[in-house]
Order: C-alpha cells, then structure tokens, then sequence
C-alpha cells in the first residue's frame, strides 16, 4: 500500500509539472492574442483614413501592410497571412 501512494504522489507531481507547462502556455497565448488583437485593431484604423487612388499614400500603406504579412483584402481584412500569398490581396494592389 505504502508503494502505491508513492507511486500516486509521483504521478500528482508529475501532473502538477505539466500543469503548470500548460498554464504557462495559456498565458503565452493570451498574451499573443492581445498583441494581435491591438495590431489588427491599428490597421483598421489607418485604413480607415486611406485614400486609395493610384500611386497615393493609402495604396503605399496597404502595400507596406501587405508585405509586413496581414491581409488587406476585405475577405481577411488585418489577420495575419499564414500560407503565403493571398490572391483576393494581390488582386487588390493590382486594381
């Protein structure tokens, strides 16, 4: 009997270390979102007040924001472009 508690209290240990691997991650998530969150929440914004005639600031900007990785298509508008080229934005920066 006095093996099994032994061997209970090394699986709860156990469970406790992972535990706090998985809390620690949740966190790291979270923290992640928020910055994500803020980042898509400033592209909106400075494409509100964009002009978007050939060869104007706001075609300039959308470019730069399409370069740092986001999406300027109104399919994705300000998520985060995680394969690649995105056809509906290249469209776009063409018209």
């Amino acid at each position: 009997m006095f093996v099994q508690v032994a061997n209970m209290e090394e699986r709860i240990g156990e469970l406790y270390v992972e535990l706090g691997t998985l809390k620690q991650k949740i966190q790291e998530l979270i923290e992640e979102n928020q910055r994500l969150e803020q980042e898509t929440e400033r592209l909106r914004l400075a494409a509100k007040g964009m002009s978007l005639e050939k060869g104007s600031e706001g075609i300039e900007n959308l470019t730069r924001i399409y370069q740092e990785g986001f999406h300027i298509c109104n399919v994705k508008y300000g998520s985060l472009r995680t394969e690649g080229e995105c056809l509906f934005c290249l469209s776009f920066l063409n018209k």
